[in-house]
């Protein structure tokens, strides 16, 4: 017998073949046992990989967070001096109030602190006040008008530098011109009777706040971080980003980071489900309209596909015919491949096959002795 040729004896005597399929299913259930545990072997050896990549992963986003945190607090502590601590404070809020973490919102505020609170001549509280502030309107205007929140930045920080020409990434109607700059003081001058300057950063800051206030922007951030789907998710992100900070530094409150966590994975919730019903609910309407108009076609569909399928089919069967010598070639070339591909799908069916036709041999035997 040739190594790939299988033969199946089959005896007349229905003992002899029920013991032979016996024995051929015995040895499949060992062999199906095995092959199961080495897969549930793999399994588990993939589970643990993972869960470990998962926690090495956290841990390192842990450290990296932490790492770039204390940076940031030591430049806060040095640029603020005896105000960093309201800087901690309102990056530490920065989640609810202007959709950052802590880290973002201390990044941003040491771009351009220096210049602010020199123009407010040392004046660290107020500085730190009119930051706060500053970051607020920035969160604000990306908000309202969809910019990134980078753009919006760099502007801000370009001002620090007496670099007008972002000034049009605001949005606010002025170009990014000094001369517009002058212009947008003015207007804000006229609403609040404050003179000016634009050669003070801080009054710069303050204009901006006026305008913005007026235009009705002022204070979206802080609404739509619990009332709006993309708020509610830039807070979840800032509170997780938060968390994988607190889990390193052993002077913060994990037990209230993870509740700012968990509150705004709520609010996210509570945004997204109205719109995911509303979706659903939508959806039931529209299948059920398909439905009723596309039910009465399929028929005459049918009768208009037919003719071609049948057409079609007959030249299928007349080239089986035609060219069934080469068929036969192709299908004896590629059988071993997919008979190796069939045993490797169907192996686990073999205990089953095996005592189906055990069950069918009892039955024979028992219908031969009532004859």
């Amino acid at each position: 017998m040739d190594g790939g040729e299988v033969v199946f004896n089959i005896k007349a005597d229905g003992n002899e073949a029920k013991q032979e399929i016996k024995d051929v299913g015995s040895t499949a259930e060992d062999a199906g046992k095995k092959v199961g545990d080495a897969i549930k072997g793999i399994a588990s050896a993939l589970a643990l990989a993972k869960a470990a990549d998962f926690l090495k992963d956290i841990t390192q986003q842990c450290v990296d967070s932490y790492a770039q945190f204390e940076q940031l607090t030591g430049g806060v502590e040095k640029l603020f001096a005896d105000a960093s601590d309201t800087v901690k404070q309102n990056a530490a809020n920065a989640f609810a109030t202007v959709g950052m973490s802590a880290n973002e919102y201390m990044s941003t505020v040491t771009s351009f602190s220096s210049a602010l609170i020199q123009s407010l001549g040392g004046d660290t509280e107020e500085a730190a006040k009119k930051a706060d502030m500053a970051l607020t309107d920035m969160a604000d205007n990306a908000n309202v008008f969809g910019s990134s929140m980078e753009s919006v930045q760099s502007a801000y920080q370009g001002f620090a530098k007496q670099n007008f020409t972002m000034l049009d990434n605001l949005k606010l109607g002025y170009g990014g011109t000094k001369t517009e700059m002058e212009r947008l003081l003015a207007d804000a001058e006229a609403l609040s009777g404050i003179k000016y300057d634009v050669d003070s950063y801080a009054d710069i800051v303050d204009a901006i706040h006026v305008i913005q206030t007026e235009m009705k922007i002022t204070g979206t951030t802080a609404r739509e971080a619990a009332g709006t789907i993309e708020g509610s998710v830039n807070s979840m992100k800032a509170a997780w980003q938060n968390l994988l900070t607190g889990l390193a530094d052993p002077e913060q409150s994990v037990e209230q980071l993870t509740e700012q966590l968990v509150s705004s994975v709520e609010n996210v919730s509570s945004n997204i489900m109205p719109r995911l019903t509303e979706v659903f609910s939508n959806m039931g309407g529209t299948a059920a309209d398909l439905a009723t108009a596309v039910l009465p076609m399929i028929p005459q569909s049918i009768e208009a596909i037919l003719p071609s399928f049948v057409s079609g089919l007959g030249k299928l069967l007349n080239a089986v015919v035609v060219n069934g010598a080469d068929m036969a070639v192709a299908i004896a070339d590629y059988l071993p491949e997919f008979i190796n591909s069939v045993g490797d799908i169907t192996s686990g069916l073999i205990p089953a096959v095996v005592q189906a036709m055990t069950t069918i041999a009892d039955a024979q035997d028992d219908n031969a002795e009532d004859v």
